[in-house]
């Protein structure tokens, strides 16, 4: 599973080697996707690691714009980017261009990024006119091999495992558990260590790749979950698609120490958001995420209620497995588990409708 990085607390140096020229947009409106356009200059041509735009909402949580550019080649003469798109609640926010170096992240001028709302009407349900096709309530045991599988996934370099991924994961059928109608995620450090020599955990996933049935959502779909979020530093739940490589939708992705934010993921036609929402997202609560998947836009719904369009979709002819499963960060991009105390999380069901 490819991730989607939240930016690190930025340095300010004193004297940056790169100055900003130019930072746009700053206003637009409320739901509708956005990209912006950075130029920089230097007083000599330095190659930069990563040249993006850094976004901040008023309680600074990290919004920033996907789409940074790598070994970026900055002159006098100077530089534009232009990133990958988002969309951003109604709000103000602090929005400012950045570069890393090898001394770390520097940003290069503050200004306000001001987002009006938009009148939009009352949006259909997504399940409306379709019949349930694929229904997960776990209500009984989990039916291995013939609705799901939970030793290996194609999404994982070796199959049981994937240290590239920043995962301490090692798959394991017994860390899933069914319990009062709801599948239960269990993640403890394994007797198995990783090929970058890193302890691994024992942790869960279901998938529907490998199994009799082999069901795959596919454009039209629509697939919704209800889970309990993790409240352990380390955990890293998620349900996702994956099919030969290219077929990855992230219904969500969802790390403890961001607290009240999901990572909503296109990876097929490449697309995002952070949907931050304190009301409805905190560890430990219980939360409704679904995903209806368009051949030209993807639209995501939180507790019901639409919460992104990517207006990129998955194409007319895209299918992919279900995964749902349980991750333990390594570290790199989010924190580590603090001790060896097992992670958990819990799904209440998985349904498509079609």
């Amino acid at each position: 599973m490819l991730l989607l990085l939240l930016f690190p607390l930025i340095s300010v140096a004193a004297e940056p080697d790169a100055i900003q020229v130019s930072l746009a947009p700053s206003t637009a409106s409320a739901s509708v996707p956005m990209a912006a356009t950075l130029t920089v200059r230097a007083r000599r041509c330095l190659t930069v690691l990563s040249l993006g735009v850094a976004v901040r909402d008023e309680r600074g949580n990290n919004l920033d714009f996907p789409g940074a550019a790598h070994h970026a080649r900055v002159c006098p003469s100077g530089l534009t980017i232009t990133t990958g798109k988002r969309v951003f609640d109604a709000g103000r926010y602090s929005e400012f261009g950045y570069y890393e170096d090898r001394t770390g992240y520097h940003s290069l001028g503050t200004q306000l990024l001001t987002i009006t709302p938009t009148m939009q009407g009352i949006d259909p349900s997504p399940t409306a006119g379709k019949s349930l096709v694929f229904n997960e309530d776990f209500s009984s045991a989990i039916a291995w091999g013939d609705r799901w599988q939970g030793r290996r996934t194609s999404a994982y370099r070796y199959g049981s495992h994937n240290p590239d991924d920043a995962k301490l994961d090692w798959l394991s059928p017994s860390a899933v558990t069914v319990s009062g109608g709801s599948a239960e995620f269990t993640a403890r450090p394994s007797q198995h260590y990783l090929e970058n020599g890193r302890h691994a955990w024992d942790t869960g996933m279901l998938t529907t790749e490998g199994t009799t049935q082999g069901f795959q959502a596919r454009t039209g779909d629509y697939m919704e979950t209800r889970v309990k979020l993790p409240t352990q530093r380390g955990a890293w739940p998620a349900l996702w698609t994956w099919k030969d490589g290219n077929s990855e939708v992230d219904t969500f992705e969802y790390h403890p120490d961001n607290a009240n934010l999901l990572e909503l993921s296109n990876h097929v036609h490449p697309a995002g958001y952070y949907y931050t929402n304190a009301r409805a997202i905190a560890p430990g609560r219980w939360v409704t995420i679904g995903v209806h998947y368009g051949a030209t836009c993807n639209d995501w719904y939180v507790n019901g209620a639409k919460v992104f369009s990517d207006y990129t979709g998955v194409g007319d002819d895209w299918s992919a497995y279900l995964i749902l499963n349980l991750s333990v960060d390594a570290g790199r991009y989010h924190a580590a588990p603090r001790n060896r105390e097992p992670l958990a999380f819990s799904a209440a069901y998985v349904r498509v409708w079609r």
